[in-house]
């Protein structure tokens, strides 16, 4: 845009400045040819240093000046530039005046090279300014995008207008404007959608009680049992239920205290499934809260158990712990976008789909990191580590102990 502003008005002013120059020194040959003219008439005799029948006039001029007028012409040659009028002092004869031209060229020449070096400058000024304007524009949208995938990640606090700062109105700001106003009403259709399911897995509670009660009093025998092995699974529905609103709403707070991650990961896993092999091949002590890695611990053995083929294998490496089965592996759609909640793999039976989001749950309560993956060989790996910061996890399939694979 500067260039094409500054090239503009570069002609501009070049051809305005150029049409003045020739016409003034047409104006003032046209008189002084008239004034020779004159002269000639009274003295017979060229005067003021015009010529009759001039050799070196133009023929195109000399043509015009056949036909009566009185007329000009710039004529530049090799030899330099000259301003011409002429005049017919008969019928046979022309008188011509011939001037130099060179100091209007030389002026003209002069400020061309005024234009250009006020072009460059106004280039570089404007694209200086171009080039500052953009970089603060291309900053606050850097810092709009960077907040914006928080908000994505979940942080409810983050907002894209004061992330990007000032008190501009620029299309930043209008951006960062519409995506909090989007992501507020997105927070609050969420929000809704918890509560609705929250209040509808309380108010389960009570029926639930009532109905659990009465199983128990039905006299023994097959009906019964399976009535009470429904109500068991529906009670635990309920209360898986109501433990996702309760992460959902991320205000849960861990009860922290030392534990022996090798021993613990042991007597926990040995008496939920038994054929679950456990490996302690490295020993740690860690700050976190055993009621919440219990729960994250049993569930990513159930969903082993349970989806997954045998056999199924637990290893403690200091402050990671690895889950690993041999069945077809996690969904491709869980891989991708993560657990979610009442989502099962293709011919899963059992559950409810609600496992792996719970972990994932207590895993962020606990401040650590729960990573799904398919290894080489086929089977599931669930991965906790449980200092993601001090020990972060490889790449897959790259940190295995041989026979893992």
């Amino acid at each position: 845009m500067s260039v094409l502003v500054a090239v503009a008005l570069s002609l501009t002013v070049h051809f305005a400045y150029a049409y003045r120059l020739a016409d003034e020194a047409r104006k003032m040959q046209e008189e002084r040819v008239e004034l020779a003219l004159r002269e000639y008439s009274r003295t017979g005799r060229p005067s003021l240093g015009s010529r009759l029948d001039d050799p070196d006039l133009p023929a195109a001029l000399r043509s015009v000046v056949g036909d009566g007028y009185t007329a000009t012409m710039i004529e530049e040659t090799p030899e330099g530039a000259y301003v011409w009028a002429a005049a017919a002092a008969s019928d046979q004869q022309v008188l011509s005046l011939r001037s130099d031209y060179t100091a209007q060229l030389d002026a003209l020449s002069s400020l061309d090279r005024v234009l250009v070096l006020g072009s460059l400058t106004v280039v570089a000024l404007g694209a200086g300014a171009g080039v500052v304007i953009g970089a603060q524009l291309s900053v606050r949208l850097r810092r709009a995008a960077s907040a914006a995938g928080r908000v994505a990640d979940g942080d409810r606090r983050t907002r894209v207008s004061a992330a990007i700062g000032g008190g501009s109105r620029d299309e930043a700001a209008e951006l960062a404007r519409a995506v909090d106003a989007m992501a507020d009403a997105l927070q609050g259709r969420l929000d809704a959608e918890r509560r609705v399911t929250a209040d509808i897995a309380h108010e389960l509670r009570t029926p639930l009680t009532g109905l659990t009660t009465a199983a128990e009093l039905l006299a023994p025998g097959r009906p019964a049992e399976l009535v009470r092995d429904r109500v068991r699974a529906l009670r635990a529905l309920v209360e898986d239920v109501l433990e996702v609103a309760r992460l959902d709403t991320a205000t849960e707070r861990p009860d922290l205290s030392e534990v022996a991650l090798g021993a613990f990961t042991t007597r926990r896993a040995a008496p939920y499934a038994p054929g679950v092999q456990v490996r302690v091949l490295a020993d740690a002590v860690v700050d976190t809260d055993p009621r919440r890695l219990e729960r994250i611990l049993v569930n990513l053995i159930a969903n082993a158990t349970k989806h997954g083929g045998a056999p199924v294998a637990v290893e403690v490496e200091g402050a990671r712990i690895r889950v690993r089965d041999h069945g077809p592996g996690f969904p491709e759609e869980v891989l991708a976008e993560g657990p979610s909640r009442f989502r099962k793999g293709t011919g899963s039976t059992g559950g409810h789909g609600l496992g792996l989001t719970i972990a994932l749950g207590q895993a962020h309560v606990l401040g650590a990191r729960l990573t799904l993956a398919n290894p080489d060989g086929g089977g599931a790996l669930a991965t906790l580590d449980l200092a993601p910061y001090d020990h972060p996890t490889p790449p897959l399939g790259e940190e295995l102990p041989p026979g893992w694979r």
